[in-house]
């Protein structure tokens, strides 16, 4: 194995990785934001007001995007393991 197949490797995962979780963050940051927005108009400054919504928000993406996720992470990991010869000398 050479070290530009290791580097490969690290950066398909980084990939991989940033697309499974942009999702969740992207809602998390646009729930975060509207709760955010809410509270400045309204005047409520109750810290603990936007952990629900995000939790909700969490839920419903990763039901949402969930099989998706679960499908980017096999075929990397069919990727990895049908290449596993080529890794090991």
């Amino acid at each position: 194995m050479t070290a530009e197949t290791v580097m490969d490797i690290a950066q398909e995962a980084l990939w991989i990785i940033i697309k499974i979780a942009a999702p969740v963050l992207l809602v998390t940051l646009v729930v975060g934001l509207i709760i955010s927005i809410f509270q400045t108009v309204t005047s409520i400054q109750e810290q603990t007001l936007t952990f629900v919504p995000k939790i909700l928000a969490v839920f419903v993406t990763l039901m949402l995007v969930g099989g998706w996720m679960l499908d980017q992470i096999t075929t990397f990991m069919e990727l990895l393991w049908s290449g596993f010869g080529e890794y090991v000398p």
